[in-house]
Formats: structure tokens, C-alpha cells, sequence
């Protein structure tokens, strides 16, 4: 399989494979799910956007235009969370662009990252943030990717002392530092904690989300579809039986239903470049959600394709 393919050759391929097998649409009601964040009860919708990659370009006008539908899609169906990080390439100084072009900055969720250095650099980089994203403080600043057990969040809180951000958390994205975040995250206890959590990679299961839940983190998970993988498995196959229970109508909702089904995620950040897709992603928080037999069938099932 070509490991270009996307989520859009995907949704082509099932749409020619599956089309006497369409599931009916199912009605709605409540709008978007939204979880409270634990360390203040405020609720924030379960399905919000990543920037890595997509919002990762030089000024372009066409890119620019369609990412702004993009974010008007995101807020007019309820979601709010957008994550970025300096890391990303151009993915901040286009947000800010985008903030600045379509008025929706007081509207949304931000979230961005630092990288873990000394204190002046580390400093030097978050107000690097805040002028790429053209905004005076983010909801939620994040130490990322903490590999150090005994990794100290004091910077960040007293930013959130200062207003500079409403939520600290750390992120991980290496297995090899999973023993390390999770001290951490016994330690430290921050607001939030943001990892990479899909069908494809279940690696954070089984220890990292349960220390995370049991210091009382809000948990963001990114990547569901594992970097395109889950979409290469389910190209041109119809959507199992199991799907019209949880109310998902496509593979995109599948994926995300099954990460929303467990009660310890927070939200959901797939990223995406077209404003069908975003819609697509924000019914995954809307109807039913699996319970833990029905998601253990639900990988089985993946698995099996």
C-alpha cells in the first residue's frame, strides 16, 4: 500500500465499495460533546483540531482561505480546542494570521507548546508563541515532550500565576520516555497531558492514560489515525455492523468514537485541511459512544481487516 495514501482516497475508496451498504444517518441531539477539564470543572468540547503539518506553509493565500473554512468549521459545529506547538514549522504564524483575518481567536481553546531548556530560552520560546499566534496569552501552555522523571512544571505555573496561560500540561510522543512522563506526571499533576493515542498505537493504554486520569489530568489525544495507517487498513472496506450502535457513519468517526468511548479522554485533535473533513470529525462527538466491551470488539474487528 502506497504510504502516501490518504484520508481522501480512503473516503473515495469506501464510497465506491460500500455505497449498497450506507448506514443511515441518525438523529442528534445535545450538539458536541463537551468533558470537564478536572482541574476546574470548565467543559471543553471532546473534538478540536491539530496544526502539524497542515498548518505547516509559507503565505498562501489559496491554503490560508481553506484553512480559515477549516476553523469556521470547527466553531460553527461546537468544537473549540485548537493545539499548535513552535515545533510545527509555520503552523503558529499562520494561526495568528488566521485569528487576525477571521475574528475567531476569543472563540476557541488555544493550546500551544514549549520545549524543555533553560529558563531564559524556554521563556525567549513562549513569547515567541504568543507573537506568531498574535495574542497575549493561550488556554493552555504545555512542556513538550518531558523526558526527565524528575522534570519540574514551575516555570508554567508561574506563567498561569501571570495569566500568560489559563492550563498547564506535558506531552509525550516516545515510548522510550513513557517511564519518565509517567513519574512526572504522579509528581507534578498538571491541568492537562496530551499524547499520541489510536487503533493503530495502543502503546499509552495500559500505563501512561491511567497515571494521567489518576493525577487528575485532562487527557488530549493526537494522531488517531496513526500518521494515515488507520485509513490505509479500512480503504474501500464498508463499515462494520457495529458502527450503526455507536452512531459512527464513517471510518474517520469510527476511529474517533472509539478513542471518545474511553472515559478518560478529555478531546480529540485530528488535524485536517478541508472543512467536510472537520464536520466529519465533530460527529464523532455527537450520539452514542462505545462502552469497553464494544471498543475491545471494535479493535478486534480493525485488527481483522
Amino acid at each position: 500500500m502506497n504510504a502516501a495514501f490518504t484520508r481522501r482516497d480512503a473516503l473515495k475508496a469506501a464510497a465506491a465499495a460500500a455505497a449498497s451498504q450506507a448506514l443511515p444517518a441518525f438523529a442528534q441531539e445535545g450538539g458536541l460533546l463537551a468533558r470537564p477539564i478536572p482541574s476546574s470543572g470548565e467543559r471543553l468540547p471532546s473534538v478540536g483540531i491539530g496544526t502539524a503539518i497542515i498548518f505547516d506553509f509559507e503565505n498562501d493565500p489559496a491554503k490560508l482561505a481553506e484553512r480559515a473554512d477549516v476553523l469556521k468549521a470547527l466553531v460553527a459545529g461546537g468544537g473549540r480546542l485548537i493545539d499548535t506547538a513552535p515545533s510545527y514549522g509555520h503552523a503558529e504564524a499562520r494561526l495568528g494570521d488566521l485569528f487576525a483575518a477571521t475574528g475567531l481567536r476569543d472563540s476557541v481553546f488555544l493550546a500551544t507548546k514549549v520545549r524543555v531548556a533553560d529558563r531564559d530560552a524556554t521563556i525567549a520560546e513562549m513569547k515567541g508563541s504568543l507573537a506568531r499566534l498574535k495574542t497575549s496569552k493561550v488556554e493552555l501552555m504545555q512542556l513538550h515532550n518531558v523526558r526527565d522523571p524528575g522534570q519540574s512544571l514551575d516555570l508554567l505555573r508561574e506563567w498561569k500565576a501571570q495569566g500568560v496561560c489559563k492550563y498547564i500540561g506535558l506531552t509525550s510522543s516516545f515510548d522510550r520516555d513513557y517511564a519518565a512522563v509517567e513519574a512526572c506526571l504522579r509528581r507534578e499533576k498538571p491541568d492537562f497531558f496530551q499524547i499520541d493515542y489510536s487503533m493503530v498505537d495502543r502503546n499509552s493504554d495500559e500505563r501512561l492514560i491511567p497515571a494521567a486520569a489518576d493525577a487528575g489530568c485532562a487527557i488530549l489525544t493526537n494522531l488517531p489515525f496513526g500518521r494515515g495507517k488507520f485509513f490505509q487498513k479500512t480503504a474501500g472496506k464498508p463499515l462494520p455492523e457495529i458502527a450503526r450502535e455507536i452512531d459512527a457513519t464513517s471510518w474517520a468517526q469510527f476511529a474517533l468514537k472509539w478513542l471518545l468511548g474511553h472515559p478518560a479522554i478529555t478531546a480529540v485533535i485530528p488535524g485536517t485541511d478541508k472543512a467536510q473533513y472537520m464536520a466529519d470529525n465533530l460527529k464523532a462527538g455527537q450520539g452514542r459512544l462505545p462502552d469497553a466491551a464494544t471498543r475491545r470488539k471494535m479493535v478486534e474487528i480493525f485488527e481483522a481487516l
